[in-house]
This record gives C-alpha cells, sequence and structure tokens, in this order.
C-alpha cells in the first residue's frame, strides 16, 4: 500500500504539517478580515455623515435610507467637541445584543470575536465603535447586522482553506520529489544492493560501492562496504579452514597410526640395559604418548568434541616441574631461563594431561617469543592457592603480545602471536580449562612482558559427564 511506503508517508505528513501551518494562519487572517470588514463599513458611516453634516440642512428620508444602505449600516453616532450627535438613524430590525470597540482592541480579543461571529449562525444586531477616519471627531459609533458580517466571513474562509489546500498539495508533491531524488532512491539502491550481495555474499562483485552524494547516506554505505568486505573475507576464510580442518584430520588420523608404531618401540628402550637410554625412555614415551593424545584430540577438535577431562588427584607442583624441565630442554638455555615458584605443594582435582597441555603451550609461547627477539629473557610459572580453587601464573620478560592477537586472543586462525601461528594453543589451552570450570585470563602484556593466569574452582571442576578416576 502506497501509504505504508516512506515516500507516501512522508507526502501524507507534508500535507497535514503545511495544511496545520495555514489554520495557524487563517484564523488570525479571518481575525484581521472581520476588523477590516467593521472598519470599511465604519469608514462608509463616517463619509455618509459628513456628507449630510456638509448640506447643512435635513435631506429626504429615501436618500438617508440609502447612505445608511450603501454603508450597511442601521444608523450613525459622531462624537465631536465632545458633543454626541445622531447623524443617520433608521428602524433597528432587534435588540443590540453586543458592543465591540475597535480602538483599544487586542489580538486575543480580535480572534476570540471572529471565531464566536462565524460559528454563531444568528443574525444579530451590534453596535461597533471606532476612531473615525482623518480624525474627524473623538469616535463614530454604528449599529449593523451579524449577518452580512458572517456571510463575507465565511465566504473568505473558503476562500483563504481552498488556496491553503492548493498550496499544500502543491509543496507536498515538490517535497515529494525532491526526497523521493535525493533520499528514497539512494536508500531503495542500499536495499537492493543489501539483497543481491545476500544471493551471493562470496561474490566481491557484489559489495556495494558509495556514491550517495548525502553525507549521511554515504557513511551508512561507506559502513556497509566495509562490513560485506570483512563477510566475505570472514566467509573465505572459513571455507579454506574447512578444508584445512579436512586435510588436518586426515594427516593426524595417519601420524596417530605411525606414532602408535614409534611408541612401541619406544617401550621396548625402557628394557635397554645402557643408562642413558633408561633415564630417557620415559620422557620419551611420555612424549610419544603425548602426540598421540594430541593427533586424537585435533581430531575431535575437528568434529567440536573435545573429550570432557578426566579427573584425579596429583601434585600441581610436580606438574608444573616436568612442564619446565621438559621445555627446559627444547629451550635455548643461553636465552632462556625457566624459573618455578613452586616452594608450596598444592594437591589438585583435575585433568592432569589437560592441564599439561595447557601449560606447554603457554611456556612454550612464551619461550619461542623470547628466543624470537635473540635476547635473553626469564619464563616464571608460580602456583598457589585461594579460598575459590588453585591458580596457576605464567609469566615472561618478551616483547609482548601484538595489538591483533590480543584483539583476537583464544581464537582459533586468528590470534597467532608470532609469524605463521595459528593461534590454535591458546584457544585450546583455554577450552581446556573452560572444561574445568575455570577461566584463562591474559592479566598483562606489554613492553615488559607478558603474564597468563590460569584458574580451576574447587567444587566447580566437576562438571557433568566427567569421570572420576
Amino acid at each position: 500500500m502506497f501509504l505504508n511506503t516512506l515516500s507516501g508517508r512522508f507526502l501524507l505528513l507534508t500535507m497535514v504539517f503545511v495544511m496545520l501551518a495555514e489554520v495557524l494562519i487563517f484564523v488570525p487572517s479571518v481575525a484581521r478580515f472581520r476588523e477590516d470588514y467593521i472598519l470599511s463599513r465604519l469608514e462608509r458611516a463616517q463619509i455618509a455623515s459628513l456628507s449630510l453634516l456638509a448640506a447643512g440642512e435635513m435631506i429626504d428620508e429615501a436618500v438617508e435610507r440609502e447612505l445608511l444602505a450603501n454603508a450597511e449600516v442601521f444608523n450613525v453616532v459622531l462624537r465631536r467637541d465632545e458633543i454626541r450627535q445622531l447623524v443617520l438613524s433608521s428602524p433597528i430590525p432587534g435588540p443590540i445584543e453586543e458592543t465591540y470597540d475597535l480602538r483599544h482592541a487586542s489580538a486575543w480579543e480580535l480572534i476570540r470575536d471572529a471565531v464566536h461571529c462565524i460559528f454563531d449562525p444568528r443574525d444579530r444586531v451590534i453596535r461597533v465603535i471606532g476612531d473615525p477616519v482623518k480624525q474627524a471627531g473623538l469616535l463614530i459609533e454604528a449599529t449593523m447586522s451579524t449577518g452580512p458580517l458572517r456571510q463575507a466571513m465565511v465566504d473568505y474562509g473558503i476562500r483563504i482553506l481552498g488556496l491553503s489546500a492548493a498550496i499544500s498539495v502543491l509543496t507536498a508533491a515538490l517535497l515529494f520529489f525532491a526526497v523521493r531524488s535525493l533520499l528514497v532512491m539512494p536508500i531503495k539502491r542500499v536495499v537492493e544492493s543489501m539483497c543481491a550481495y545476500a544471493e551471493a555474499p562470496e561474490d566481491a562483485r557484489r559489495v556495494i560501492e558509495p556514491r550517495s552524494a548525502v553525507f549521511e547516506l554515504r557513511e551508512a554505505e561507506q559502513a556497509l562496504q566495509m562490513m560485506q568486505k570483512q563477510l566475505t573475507q570472514s566467509l573465505r576464510q572459513k571455507e579454506r579452514l574447512a578444508q584445512l580442518g579436512g586435510a588436518v584430520a586426515k594427516v593426524s588420523h595417519d601420524l596417530r597410526n605411525m606414532l602408535s608404531t614409534a611408541q612401541l618401540f619406544a617401550d621396548r628402550m625402557e628394557e635397554s640395559a645402557d643408562p642413558m637410554v633408561k633415564r630417557a625412555a620415559p620422557k620419551l614415551v611420555g612424549s610419544i604418548s603425548r602426540a598421540v593424545g594430541l593427533c586424537e584430540t585435533t581430531l575431535a577438535f575437528g568434529k567440536a568434541e573435545e573429550p570432557p577431562p578426566t579427573l584425579s588427584r596429583f601434585s600441581l607442583a610436580a606438574l608444573v616441574r616436568e612442564v619446565a624441565e621438559a621445555e627446559g630442554l627444547a629451550a635455548n638455555g643461553a636465552l632462556v631461563e625457566i624459573v618455578t615458584d613452586v616452594a608450596v605443594d598444592v594437591s589438585v582435582r583435575a585433568d592432569r594431561e589437560q592441564l599439561y597441555r595447557v601449560l606447554t603451550n603457554l611456556v612454550r609461547n612464551a619461550r619461542q617469543a623470547i628466543e624470537a627477539t635473540g635476547k635473553p629473557g626469564t619464563i616464571e610459572i608460580a602456583i598457589g592457592e585461594g579460598a575459590d580453587g588453585w591458580w596457576v601464573s605464567v609469566g615472561d620478560t618478551g616483547p609482548g603480545l601484538p595489538e591483533r592477537a590480543r584483539e583476537h586472543l583464544f581464537q582459533p586462525f586468528q590470534g597467532g602471536a608470532r609469524k605463521g601461528g595459528t593461534g590454535l594453543g591458546l584457544t585450546i589451552a583455554a577450552e581446556l580449562v573452560r572444561g574445568h570450570g575455570g577461566r584463562l585470563d591474559l592479566v598483562r602484556s606489554d613492553g615488559t612482558g607478558t603474564l597468563f593466569r590460569l584458574t580451576v574452582p574447587r567444587a566447580k571442576a566437576a562438571a557433568p559427564g566427567l569421570e572420576a578416576s
């Protein structure tokens, strides 16, 4: 329906407001018309009176009636030199109901009297008082009928309303076409562009090109263009990630089989009589087992099925030392120093392997950040126990996370802190900590280094579906 469109409603509102403005002008103009009408009758009556006074003798009654009819009054009274004189007179058809003094009437009084006159259909007799023209006396009074006055006011009002309607229609039409050209058509173009883009958001050719000359609409088009570009890029990235996920799942499946074979050989190395081999064999077996577990976890991550934690009670200090020792072997000892603050041993109930992965990810990221600078640095791992649960902090003296990494922290394939990084490690770490009912937070990251803190609550560690051992 036309009135439900922006153009239709604007046209209707324009006509309504123009008519409202005309009404606000109509009432004072009708009041002014009434005042001019009465003053013109007083002026005619004054001319007729002065003509009679100039003759200086009695005039015929027919002439007197003609003078009064021409002035459209019943009688005329002049006050000159403090003398009130009835100059012209004729029979009055009824009693005088109202007296109106136009000499000192306010605008409100004139509007009130005009409204009363136009809405009162009776033909009444009224007395009007005014100042004589050219100061020909002190005042002039006349009695007149309201019938012709009211009819003249109605005719004038109809003409004014007709003119107002014509002006409102013309104004509304001009504004309608102007607004349609300047606003409605550009808005329709934006809507059409959005619909076309929605049909194929991957097609970069359907991204809107800002062309509007209106500043606000151009800002909207620019914002829409930026959003469409980001969405197109995001869709392309998600499509590539989906393809990459399928490839990673296949690689992880085959790699898991290879590592399972390597695990069998590593198990046999534990039976070697060589002390160095016997010492290194458990660590090798543990590393291969974690690699197998990582492949299985990668397959589960591709299905969005991260396994729930298997709870057991273990020493948090021993876990921190194991992570520090394993990463210390891989670190460049001349650059990176790993320090542990585990003076107080804490016994926690959680999934040991999952927390090992979380801490390994954090410490490895810190080690790689320090090694990338080529300057010596320190990694400090501290543990503690609070009223609500246990916490572990991992801090370093590296260069800090880049701004993009901080903005997309814990988002896969977007929060990588180093060139070529995927950010998947922090994503998995945060998800594993949430599986324990805890949190992984970035406490600070600036030029002096980075500090992460993971917190595992006490009672809330066991979520629905967890297995206890």
